[in-house]
């Protein structure tokens, strides 16, 4: 459904030197640099999939998206969304995608949200028993009616989201590319946009590429993971997969010999260089140790030799720790920022 291959976009960006003096030396000698966005990124996303695009600010996605969308043409490579080059095809490929940026409208401004929604039914021909279903459906989870004929500029930021998910989905594209879509909404409204985009999943076999920062929305909607850092894919395969590459792993245990919790944790950690433990109010001590250096055999083979345990297991990392560790890497210096693009 969707392919990216050898994708790489660079921005060419003025140098501006400080002060007056500086300022007007510009005017008459312009110097540039190239920012590299997207560098060499290569993927596929098959058809039906909902694939999280993961990465810190700056690490390429919303510019991939843009490209994916036919918003920007690619410096080099190429991209295909359901067989078309979007940037090519700009018009027969937005029949087929439903899109939302969370800093950009699709709306009509100076309009109410009904009538930016009859313009969409005619903009894609969308027959009137879609359109009717949709609109119901609209009115169920997000209280679209509730919007009224409020032009969309004085809408707040969540009400214009709602707004905006809703025209993504009203003529029943066969792919979703949303990028931070639920930015002002409250917990209530999340939980019916996920349903949404699910439902959409489910009965349509809609497939849905969401890039965002809510840890709820990734678990709550995707399957795969596409992680990108400074512009190139690091990991591509099921969320399952991402949560395997945590670079800490744990052990909880409750034990039967009576060791006072202050005496396991310096035994723990003294014969186990590198680990954490950390005792809990119920006395069950949690082992914190790191992947590169203890297997999960040989962690609990230490526990079993030294405490009479009577119960333990061993937690799946969560995936917030395993994307603190993702969007920390790339906070370095001179790392290109998308709000360049």
């Amino acid at each position: 459904m969707i392919v990216a291959e050898r994708l790489v976009k660079e921005f060419r960006l003025a140098e501006r030197e400080p002060g007056l003096l500086g300022s007007l030396r510009t005017l008459f000698t312009r110097e540039y640099r190239v920012v590299r966005a997207v560098d060499d990124v290569s993927f596929e996303i098959p058809a039906g999939t909902k694939t999280a695009y993961i990465g810190a600010n700056g690490a390429g996605k919303s510019t991939t998206i843009k490209m994916l969308t036919g918003i920007m043409t690619p410096t080099s490579g190429r991209c295909l969304v359901a067989g078309l080059e979007p940037y090519r095809h700009r018009q027969r490929n937005a029949r087929a995608i439903g899109v939302v940026f969370g800093q950009r409208s699709q709306l009509w401004w100076d309009l109410s949200v009904p009538d930016s929604f009859r313009i969409l039914r005619r903009i894609y021909d969308i027959p009137e028993p879609v359109y009717r279903r949709n609109l119901t459906l609209f009115r169920d989870l997000l209280d679209i009616d509730a919007l009224g004929t409020t032009p969309v500029r004085q809408l707040s930021l969540g009400q214009r989201m709602r707004a905006e998910i809703a025209a993504s989905l009203l003529h029943d594209p066969a792919v979703l590319f949303w990028d931070e879509p639920t930015i002002g909404l409250d917990m209530v409204l999340k939980d019916a946009v996920r349903q949404l985009v699910n439902r959409a999943h489910r009965e349509l076999g809609t497939t849905v590429v969401l890039t965002s920062h809510d840890i709820a929305d990734i678990a709550a909607i995707c399957d795969d993971a596409l992680v990108v850092d400074h512009g190139r894919v690091v990991h591509q395969g099921t969320l399952t997969d991402l949560l395997r590459t945590a670079d800490h792993r744990s052990v909880v245990f409750d034990h039967r010999d009576g060791t006072a919790p202050e005496t396991a944790r310096q035994r723990i950690e003294a014969g186990l260089p590198g680990v954490r433990a950390t005792p809990d109010d119920r006395g069950r001590i949690r082992v914190d140790y790191p992947t590169g250096r203890y297997t999960s055999r040989e962690v609990l083979a230490f526990l079993l030799d030294r405490f009479d345990l009577a119960d333990w297991y061993a937690p799946e990392p969560g995936l917030e720790d395993v994307l603190r560790k993702i969007y920390g890497r790339s906070r370095t210096p001179g790392t290109a920022h998308e709000g360049a693009a």
